[in-house]
């Protein structure tokens, strides 16, 4: 199996790491801006190495995630001396896979890796990541190998192209962060009678935990109740 390294690693790149470790990937190296991002990571991964530079995970592993802010993938990779063989992944949901062209120009093979799922901490990432739907952009062979992982990680796989990227992640926003927005909005209206959003939130969570279970078991549009 592949040695995997990260540069980068925050809830995204963390989640992976120890779930791929868990899984029997070889997670060899890291290196984060933050050296105790680094080193909170390689204390959850066993037998993986806290590194000096960015260079030095590329020196060392074969199968490099940028998972950094979707801002500075570019950067990072064009910083990096990449090789024939090598592939580098990065894990935005936004971003097509031409943010790496700097490391494709030096021969690697790269592609995207993005979870379609919602990380608030370290510990619901890791807890919420396998089952996920992971949106892939990459071409053969570094496409099989990444379905491959998807399936590791008792998740779905959705293939995309480049111009794909951009409604893919509006959507997840939208199934997401909407969601949040209202939930908060609903909240708020229980100030009108003396609840403070916290107590309204709470009392919200069954009805939104029921609401998820009639889409999963009963559909769209026929999971609706009530009136809008």
């Amino acid at each position: 199996m592949q040695k995997i390294g990260f540069i980068g690693v925050g809830l995204v790149g963390t989640a992976f790491g120890v779930r791929l470790s868990q899984q029997g990937y070889e997670v060899i190296a890291v290196y984060d801006v933050s050296l105790a991002a680094a080193q909170r990571f390689a204390k959850a991964v066993p037998d993986c190495q806290v590194c000096e530079r960015a260079q030095d995970v590329a020196d060392m592993a074969k199968f490099v995630f940028i998972t950094t802010p979707d801002d500075i993938i570019a950067m990072v990779a064009a910083q990096v001396n990449w090789h024939t063989g090598q592939s580098v992944i990065h894990c935005s949901g936004a971003c097509s896979t031409d943010v790496l062209k700097p490391a494709k120009e030096r021969g690697a093979t790269v592609g995207s890796f993005h979870p379609c799922q919602t990380f608030a901490s370290i510990d619901q990432a890791v807890e919420n990541l396998p089952g996920s739907t992971f949106a892939i952009e990459a071409e053969e062979p570094l496409l099989s190998v990444l379905k491959e992982m998807a399936t590791a990680l008792r998740g779905s796989w959705l293939e995309l192209k480049a111009e794909d990227k951009a409604l893919y992640h509006a959507s997840a926003s939208i199934a997401c962060n909407y969601f949040y927005t209202i939930v908060k909005l609903a909240a708020d209206l229980w100030q009108n009678f003396d609840k403070s959003t916290a107590e309204a939130t709470q009392a919200f969570l069954p009805i939104l935990r029921g609401s998820v279970n009639n889409i999963a078991n009963v559909g769209l549009p026929g999971c609706l109740t009530g009136p809008i």
